[in-house]
Protein backbone atom coordinates (compact mmCIF):
# COMPACT_ATOMS: atom_id res chain seq x y z
CA UNK A 1 0.00 0.00 0.00
CA UNK A 2 1.63 3.42 -0.89
CA UNK A 3 0.70 6.46 0.59
CA UNK A 4 -1.04 9.06 -1.44
CA UNK A 5 0.91 11.76 -3.45
CA UNK A 6 1.24 13.17 -7.01
CA UNK A 7 3.31 15.35 -8.58
CA UNK A 8 3.42 14.52 -12.11
CA UNK A 9 1.53 13.30 -15.05
CA UNK A 10 4.30 10.56 -16.18
CA UNK A 11 5.29 9.43 -12.44
CA UNK A 12 5.70 5.85 -12.61
CA UNK A 13 2.21 4.70 -11.34
CA UNK A 14 1.64 2.76 -7.80
CA UNK A 15 -1.79 3.01 -7.14
CA UNK A 16 -5.33 4.28 -8.96
CA UNK A 17 -8.88 5.13 -8.25
CA UNK A 18 -10.95 3.13 -11.01
CA UNK A 19 -15.41 2.40 -11.04
CA UNK A 20 -16.35 -0.56 -12.42
CA UNK A 21 -19.43 0.15 -14.44
CA UNK A 22 -22.38 -1.87 -13.94
CA UNK A 23 -25.93 -1.37 -13.05
CA UNK A 24 -26.00 2.25 -13.79
CA UNK A 25 -25.53 1.83 -17.34
CA UNK A 26 -28.18 -0.44 -17.56
CA UNK A 27 -30.26 3.00 -16.86
CA UNK A 28 -29.30 4.75 -19.89
CA UNK A 29 -32.14 4.98 -22.74
CA UNK A 30 -32.28 7.08 -26.07
CA UNK A 31 -34.76 9.13 -23.93
CA UNK A 32 -32.36 9.93 -21.29
CA UNK A 33 -28.64 9.60 -22.30
CA UNK A 34 -28.61 12.93 -23.55
CA UNK A 35 -29.01 14.24 -20.35
CA UNK A 36 -26.88 11.53 -18.55
CA UNK A 37 -24.20 12.72 -20.92
CA UNK A 38 -23.51 10.11 -23.16
CA UNK A 39 -23.59 9.90 -26.85
CA UNK A 40 -24.42 6.60 -27.11
CA UNK A 41 -26.17 3.38 -25.08
CA UNK A 42 -23.37 1.05 -24.25
CA UNK A 43 -23.47 -2.70 -24.34
CA UNK A 44 -23.09 -3.07 -20.65
CA UNK A 45 -21.53 -6.48 -20.12
CA UNK A 46 -18.70 -5.59 -23.07
CA UNK A 47 -18.36 -2.43 -21.03
CA UNK A 48 -17.90 -4.54 -18.53
CA UNK A 49 -15.38 -6.73 -19.74
CA UNK A 50 -13.49 -3.96 -21.39
CA UNK A 51 -13.02 -2.14 -17.87
CA UNK A 52 -11.88 -5.67 -16.53
CA UNK A 53 -9.02 -5.69 -19.12
CA UNK A 54 -7.78 -2.35 -18.70
CA UNK A 55 -7.79 -2.95 -14.67
CA UNK A 56 -5.73 -6.09 -15.66
CA UNK A 57 -3.40 -4.10 -17.70
CA UNK A 58 -2.69 -1.79 -15.02
CA UNK A 59 -2.21 -5.00 -12.37
CA UNK A 60 0.09 -6.41 -14.94
CA UNK A 61 2.04 -3.48 -14.34
CA UNK A 62 2.36 -3.93 -10.29
CA UNK A 63 -0.29 -0.89 -10.62
CA UNK A 64 -2.56 -1.05 -6.91
CA UNK A 65 -6.02 -0.63 -8.21
CA UNK A 66 -8.58 0.26 -5.95
CA UNK A 67 -12.41 0.35 -7.05
CA UNK A 68 -14.59 3.15 -5.84
CA UNK A 69 -17.71 1.07 -5.17
CA UNK A 70 -16.08 -1.50 -2.58
CA UNK A 71 -14.24 2.23 -0.92
CA UNK A 72 -17.69 3.74 -0.86
CA UNK A 73 -19.13 0.51 0.29
CA UNK A 74 -16.21 0.30 3.16
CA UNK A 75 -16.83 4.24 4.22
CA UNK A 76 -20.54 3.58 4.89
CA UNK A 77 -19.47 1.33 7.81
CA UNK A 78 -19.48 4.50 9.73
CA UNK A 79 -22.76 6.10 10.47
CA UNK A 80 -21.36 9.57 9.66
CA UNK A 81 -20.83 8.41 6.16
CA UNK A 82 -24.00 6.76 6.24
CA UNK A 83 -26.51 9.48 7.30
CA UNK A 84 -24.38 12.02 4.91
CA UNK A 85 -24.65 9.31 1.99
CA UNK A 86 -28.71 9.18 2.58
CA UNK A 87 -29.00 12.98 2.72
CA UNK A 88 -26.95 13.53 -0.17
CA UNK A 89 -28.99 10.93 -2.05
CA UNK A 90 -32.43 12.26 -1.32
CA UNK A 91 -33.38 15.70 -2.64
CA UNK A 92 -36.78 16.76 -0.71
CA UNK A 93 -36.89 19.80 -2.76
CA UNK A 94 -37.79 18.19 -5.93
CA UNK A 95 -39.34 14.82 -4.02
CA UNK A 96 -41.51 16.35 -1.64
CA UNK A 97 -41.66 15.40 2.19
CA UNK A 98 -43.68 12.56 2.35
CA UNK A 99 -41.42 10.94 -0.50
CA UNK A 100 -38.37 12.11 0.79
CA UNK A 101 -39.42 10.45 4.58
CA UNK A 102 -40.17 7.45 2.96
CA UNK A 103 -36.84 7.14 0.90
CA UNK A 104 -34.70 8.85 3.71
CA UNK A 105 -36.00 5.80 6.20
CA UNK A 106 -35.80 2.58 3.71
CA UNK A 107 -32.25 3.60 2.29
CA UNK A 108 -31.30 3.99 6.43
CA UNK A 109 -32.13 0.43 7.02
CA UNK A 110 -30.57 -1.48 4.22
CA UNK A 111 -27.39 -2.60 3.98
CA UNK A 112 -23.87 -1.10 3.26
CA UNK A 113 -23.70 -2.67 -0.29
CA UNK A 114 -27.48 -1.97 -1.22
CA UNK A 115 -27.12 1.63 -0.18
CA UNK A 116 -23.65 1.88 -1.85
CA UNK A 117 -25.61 0.68 -4.71
CA UNK A 118 -28.77 3.04 -4.99
CA UNK A 119 -26.45 5.99 -4.60
CA UNK A 120 -24.79 4.91 -7.64
CA UNK A 121 -27.79 3.26 -9.97
CA UNK A 122 -30.11 5.20 -8.92
CA UNK A 123 -33.43 4.43 -7.86
CA UNK A 124 -36.99 4.80 -10.02
CA UNK A 125 -40.71 6.26 -8.63
CA UNK A 126 -41.68 2.49 -8.77
CA UNK A 127 -39.06 1.07 -7.10
CA UNK A 128 -39.70 3.31 -4.42
CA UNK A 129 -41.17 1.75 -0.99
CA UNK A 130 -44.72 2.38 -0.75
CA UNK A 131 -45.85 5.56 1.21
CA UNK A 132 -49.93 4.84 0.65
CA UNK A 133 -50.25 6.96 -2.00
CA UNK A 134 -50.36 10.39 0.09
CA UNK A 135 -47.75 11.88 -2.49
CA UNK A 136 -48.81 14.24 -5.49
CA UNK A 137 -45.22 13.84 -6.97
CA UNK A 138 -45.52 9.98 -7.07
CA UNK A 139 -48.87 9.98 -8.13
CA UNK A 140 -47.80 12.76 -11.24
CA UNK A 141 -44.57 10.73 -12.08
CA UNK A 142 -44.22 8.03 -14.14
CA UNK A 143 -42.83 4.43 -12.63
CA UNK A 144 -39.43 4.28 -14.37
CA UNK A 145 -38.70 7.91 -13.77
CA UNK A 146 -36.07 8.74 -11.40
CA UNK A 147 -36.15 9.40 -7.73
CA UNK A 148 -32.68 8.94 -7.25
CA UNK A 149 -30.85 10.05 -10.47
CA UNK A 150 -27.89 7.27 -11.65
CA UNK A 151 -24.81 8.59 -12.03
CA UNK A 152 -23.44 6.22 -15.26
CA UNK A 153 -20.58 9.08 -15.74
CA UNK A 154 -18.84 7.59 -12.55
CA UNK A 155 -16.81 5.82 -14.52
CA UNK A 156 -14.58 8.45 -15.42
CA UNK A 157 -12.87 8.88 -11.93
CA UNK A 158 -10.46 11.66 -12.67
CA UNK A 159 -13.46 13.95 -13.25
CA UNK A 160 -14.18 14.01 -9.48
CA UNK A 161 -10.93 14.11 -7.74
CA UNK A 162 -7.50 15.10 -8.69
CA UNK A 163 -4.60 14.61 -6.79
CA UNK A 164 -1.88 17.33 -6.05
CA UNK A 165 1.11 16.61 -3.93
CA UNK A 166 -0.23 14.92 -0.66
CA UNK A 167 -3.86 16.91 -1.08
CA UNK A 168 -6.85 15.91 -2.59
CA UNK A 169 -9.14 18.41 -4.78
CA UNK A 170 -12.55 17.54 -4.73
CA UNK A 171 -14.35 18.85 -8.04
CA UNK A 172 -17.16 20.69 -8.32
CA UNK A 173 -18.56 19.31 -11.26
CA UNK A 174 -20.27 22.14 -13.41
CA UNK A 175 -23.25 19.73 -15.31
CA UNK A 176 -26.10 18.69 -13.40
CA UNK A 177 -25.93 14.86 -14.10
CA UNK A 178 -22.59 14.92 -12.45
CA UNK A 179 -22.64 16.91 -9.37
CA UNK A 180 -23.49 14.29 -7.08
CA UNK A 181 -20.64 12.20 -7.92
CA UNK A 182 -18.60 15.06 -5.67
CA UNK A 183 -20.61 13.79 -2.69
CA UNK A 184 -19.83 10.30 -2.99
CA UNK A 185 -15.74 10.71 -4.04
CA UNK A 186 -16.02 13.22 -1.08
CA UNK A 187 -18.00 10.24 1.51
CA UNK A 188 -14.61 7.93 0.36
CA UNK A 189 -11.78 10.69 0.96
CA UNK A 190 -13.64 11.54 4.39
CA UNK A 191 -14.56 8.47 5.99
CA UNK A 192 -12.75 5.98 4.27
CA UNK A 193 -9.56 4.58 6.75
CA UNK A 194 -7.54 4.68 3.74
CA UNK A 195 -7.53 8.17 3.73
CA UNK A 196 -8.13 9.46 7.36
CA UNK A 197 -5.18 11.45 7.17
CA UNK A 198 -5.43 13.36 3.59
CA UNK A 199 -5.93 17.03 3.29
CA UNK A 200 -8.05 18.85 1.32
CA UNK A 201 -6.96 21.19 -1.76
CA UNK A 202 -10.10 21.93 -3.59
CA UNK A 203 -13.71 21.13 -1.94
CA UNK A 204 -16.84 20.41 -3.97
CA UNK A 205 -18.69 23.68 -3.06
CA UNK A 206 -16.05 26.02 -4.56
CA UNK A 207 -16.15 27.46 -8.40
CA UNK A 208 -16.16 24.72 -11.31
CA UNK A 209 -13.53 22.61 -11.71
CA UNK A 210 -13.31 19.68 -12.88
CA UNK A 211 -9.97 17.40 -12.92
CA UNK A 212 -9.99 16.07 -16.43
CA UNK A 213 -8.85 20.32 -17.20
CA UNK A 214 -5.77 19.84 -14.37
CA UNK A 215 -2.42 18.03 -15.54
CA UNK A 216 0.40 18.11 -13.39
CA UNK A 217 2.60 19.04 -16.32
CA UNK A 218 5.90 18.87 -13.58
CA UNK A 219 6.66 19.04 -9.96
CA UNK A 220 5.10 22.51 -9.23
CA UNK A 221 3.74 23.40 -12.34
CA UNK A 222 -0.04 22.57 -13.27
CA UNK A 223 -2.34 23.35 -16.30
CA UNK A 224 -6.10 24.35 -16.01
CA UNK A 225 -8.26 24.22 -18.71
CA UNK A 226 -10.86 26.55 -19.06
CA UNK A 227 -14.08 26.02 -21.27
CA UNK A 228 -17.27 24.03 -20.64
CA UNK A 229 -16.48 22.86 -17.64
CA UNK A 230 -13.99 24.69 -15.65
CA UNK A 231 -14.56 27.93 -15.07
CA UNK A 232 -11.84 31.34 -14.96
CA UNK A 233 -13.12 31.42 -11.55
CA UNK A 234 -12.68 27.65 -10.43
CA UNK A 235 -9.31 28.08 -12.00
CA UNK A 236 -8.16 31.28 -10.10
CA UNK A 237 -9.36 29.68 -6.62
CA UNK A 238 -7.63 26.08 -7.03
CA UNK A 239 -4.66 28.43 -8.09
CA UNK A 240 -4.69 30.37 -5.01
CA UNK A 241 -5.23 26.81 -2.83
CA UNK A 242 -1.93 25.39 -4.46
CA UNK A 243 -0.23 28.36 -3.50
CA UNK A 244 -1.27 28.58 -0.32
CA UNK A 245 -0.68 25.00 0.43
CA UNK A 246 3.23 25.29 -1.39
CA UNK A 247 1.69 22.52 -4.32
CA UNK A 248 2.88 24.59 -7.03
CA UNK A 249 4.97 27.55 -8.26
CA UNK A 250 3.63 28.08 -11.42
CA UNK A 251 -0.51 27.60 -12.74
CA UNK A 252 -1.06 27.72 -16.64
CA UNK A 253 -5.00 28.37 -17.22
CA UNK A 254 -5.49 27.48 -20.42
CA UNK A 255 -8.73 28.78 -23.03
CA UNK A 256 -9.86 25.45 -24.74
CA UNK A 257 -13.56 25.71 -27.22
CA UNK A 258 -17.13 25.11 -25.41
CA UNK A 259 -17.59 22.28 -27.44
CA UNK A 260 -18.56 18.55 -26.73
CA UNK A 261 -15.29 17.48 -28.24
CA UNK A 262 -12.99 19.58 -26.28
CA UNK A 263 -14.73 19.19 -22.80
CA UNK A 264 -11.62 18.68 -20.78
CA UNK A 265 -8.42 19.85 -21.39
CA UNK A 266 -6.80 16.11 -21.43
CA UNK A 267 -9.29 15.79 -24.52
CA UNK A 268 -6.90 17.69 -26.62
CA UNK A 269 -3.89 17.31 -24.96
CA UNK A 270 -1.92 14.93 -22.41
CA UNK A 271 1.25 14.45 -20.87
CA UNK A 272 3.33 10.90 -21.87
CA UNK A 273 6.78 11.35 -21.20
CA UNK A 274 8.60 13.71 -19.18
CA UNK A 275 9.05 16.36 -21.86
CA UNK A 276 6.14 15.09 -24.25
CA UNK A 277 2.68 15.44 -24.89
CA UNK A 278 0.04 14.10 -27.61
CA UNK A 279 -2.00 16.86 -29.11
CA UNK A 280 -4.80 17.49 -31.67
CA UNK A 281 -2.73 19.80 -34.52
CA UNK A 282 -6.13 21.98 -34.85
CA UNK A 283 -5.47 23.69 -31.39
CA UNK A 284 -1.33 23.34 -31.11
CA UNK A 285 -0.55 26.88 -32.82
CA UNK A 286 -3.95 28.67 -31.32
CA UNK A 287 -4.05 27.16 -27.61
CA UNK A 288 -2.64 29.76 -25.05
CA UNK A 289 -2.12 30.20 -21.19
CA UNK A 290 -2.22 32.93 -19.12
CA UNK A 291 0.31 31.91 -16.07
CA UNK A 292 -0.72 32.78 -12.23
CA UNK A 293 2.06 32.78 -9.92
CA UNK A 294 2.27 33.34 -6.14
CA UNK A 295 3.61 37.54 -5.38
CA UNK A 296 3.84 39.26 -1.93
CA UNK A 297 0.81 37.48 -1.03
CA UNK A 298 -1.30 37.96 -4.22
CA UNK A 299 -2.17 36.64 -7.24
CA UNK A 300 0.27 38.10 -10.17
CA UNK A 301 -1.36 37.18 -13.83
CA UNK A 302 0.70 36.95 -16.99
CA UNK A 303 -0.28 36.68 -20.70
CA UNK A 304 -1.76 35.14 -22.58
CA UNK A 305 0.99 33.28 -24.44
CA UNK A 306 1.20 30.40 -26.67
CA UNK A 307 0.87 27.12 -24.77
CA UNK A 308 4.03 25.08 -25.76
CA UNK A 309 6.17 28.28 -24.71
CA UNK A 310 4.71 29.13 -21.19
CA UNK A 311 4.63 25.45 -20.24
CA UNK A 312 8.09 24.56 -21.42
CA UNK A 313 9.44 27.95 -19.86
CA UNK A 314 7.75 27.14 -16.51
CA UNK A 315 8.57 23.39 -16.45
CA UNK A 316 12.42 25.27 -17.33
CA UNK A 317 12.90 22.76 -20.12
CA UNK A 318 13.66 23.84 -23.43
CA UNK A 319 10.77 23.03 -25.69
CA UNK A 320 7.96 20.37 -25.30
CA UNK A 321 7.89 17.40 -27.55
CA UNK A 322 4.40 17.09 -29.57
CA UNK A 323 3.32 14.26 -31.15
CA UNK A 324 -0.12 14.46 -33.24
CA UNK A 325 -3.06 12.73 -32.82
CA UNK A 326 -3.73 11.27 -36.06
CA UNK A 327 -2.44 11.32 -39.87
CA UNK A 328 -3.99 14.16 -41.35
CA UNK A 329 -7.17 16.48 -40.63
CA UNK A 330 -9.72 14.04 -41.16
CA UNK A 331 -8.01 11.05 -39.13
CA UNK A 332 -7.15 13.95 -36.59
CA UNK A 333 -10.62 15.01 -36.13
CA UNK A 334 -12.14 11.42 -36.19
CA UNK A 335 -9.25 10.16 -33.41
CA UNK A 336 -9.81 13.33 -30.87
CA UNK A 337 -13.05 12.60 -31.10
CA UNK A 338 -12.58 8.88 -30.10
CA UNK A 339 -9.71 10.10 -27.04
CA UNK A 340 -6.61 9.37 -29.42
CA UNK A 341 -5.27 12.27 -27.09
CA UNK A 342 -6.60 10.67 -23.69
CA UNK A 343 -3.73 8.47 -22.85
CA UNK A 344 -3.23 7.09 -19.10
CA UNK A 345 0.91 7.49 -18.49
CA UNK A 346 2.32 4.21 -16.37
CA UNK A 347 5.55 5.65 -16.27
CA UNK A 348 7.60 8.07 -18.34
CA UNK A 349 7.31 7.32 -21.98
CA UNK A 350 4.88 4.01 -21.60
CA UNK A 351 0.73 4.95 -21.89
CA UNK A 352 -2.43 2.97 -21.98
CA UNK A 353 -4.26 4.11 -24.84
CA UNK A 354 -7.46 3.29 -26.75
CA UNK A 355 -6.31 0.33 -29.93
CA UNK A 356 -8.74 1.86 -32.15
CA UNK A 357 -6.93 5.06 -32.56
CA UNK A 358 -4.41 3.12 -34.84
CA UNK A 359 -2.85 6.56 -36.45
CA UNK A 360 -2.00 8.39 -33.17
CA UNK A 361 -0.66 4.65 -31.34
CA UNK A 362 1.34 4.46 -34.49
CA UNK A 363 2.67 8.28 -34.22
CA UNK A 364 3.14 7.95 -30.15
CA UNK A 365 5.40 4.48 -31.22
CA UNK A 366 7.12 6.31 -33.53
CA UNK A 367 8.33 9.04 -31.35
CA UNK A 368 9.66 6.28 -28.83
CA UNK A 369 6.40 6.17 -26.41
CA UNK A 370 5.45 2.09 -25.58
CA UNK A 371 1.84 2.10 -26.11
CA UNK A 372 -0.52 -0.53 -24.06
CA UNK A 373 -3.54 -0.71 -26.01
CA UNK A 374 -7.01 -2.06 -24.77
CA UNK A 375 -10.40 -1.69 -26.19
CA UNK A 376 -12.70 1.36 -25.90
CA UNK A 377 -15.87 0.18 -28.12
CA UNK A 378 -18.57 0.63 -25.62
CA UNK A 379 -16.19 2.04 -22.55
CA UNK A 380 -15.50 5.67 -24.84
CA UNK A 381 -19.53 6.06 -25.19
CA UNK A 382 -19.25 8.85 -22.58
CA UNK A 383 -16.61 10.23 -24.31
CA UNK A 384 -13.31 9.62 -21.83
CA UNK A 385 -10.52 7.60 -22.31
CA UNK A 386 -8.02 5.80 -20.18
CA UNK A 387 -7.24 8.86 -17.86
CA UNK A 388 -10.44 10.41 -17.85
CA UNK A 389 -11.22 6.44 -16.32
CA UNK A 390 -8.64 7.19 -13.91
CA UNK A 391 -7.45 8.66 -10.62
CA UNK A 392 -4.32 8.23 -10.00
CA UNK A 393 -3.74 8.23 -6.33
CA UNK A 394 0.19 7.14 -5.99
CA UNK A 395 3.00 7.90 -8.07
CA UNK A 396 6.78 7.94 -7.69
CA UNK A 397 8.61 11.01 -8.11
CA UNK A 398 10.67 11.45 -11.29
CA UNK A 399 13.78 9.37 -10.61
CA UNK A 400 12.55 7.72 -7.50
CA UNK A 401 11.37 4.13 -6.16
CA UNK A 402 7.69 4.01 -4.65
CA UNK A 403 7.36 5.29 -1.01
CA UNK A 404 5.85 2.71 0.92
CA UNK A 405 3.26 3.49 3.86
Amino acid sequence: MTRPHVQSEVGPLGSVLLHRPGSELKRLTPRNSDQLLFDAIPWVDRAEEEHDAFADVLLGRGVEVLLLRDLLTEALTDARARAAAVHTGVDELRLGADVADTLRSHLSGVTDEALAEVLIAGMTFEELPDCEGRSLVRRMHQPHDFAIEPLPNLLFTRDSSVWIGDRVAIASLAMPARRRESALTDLVYAYHPRFSHAARAYGAHSAPVEGGDVLLLAPGVVAIGVGERTTPAGAESLARSMFADDLAHTVLAVPIEQTRASMHLDTVCTMVDRDAVVMYPAIQHSLHAYALRPKDGELDVSGPAPFLEAAAEAMGIDRLRVIDTGLDPVTAEREQWEDGNNTLALAPGVVVAYERNAETNARLEDAGIEVVRISGSELGSGRGGPRCMSCPISRATLGDTLFAT
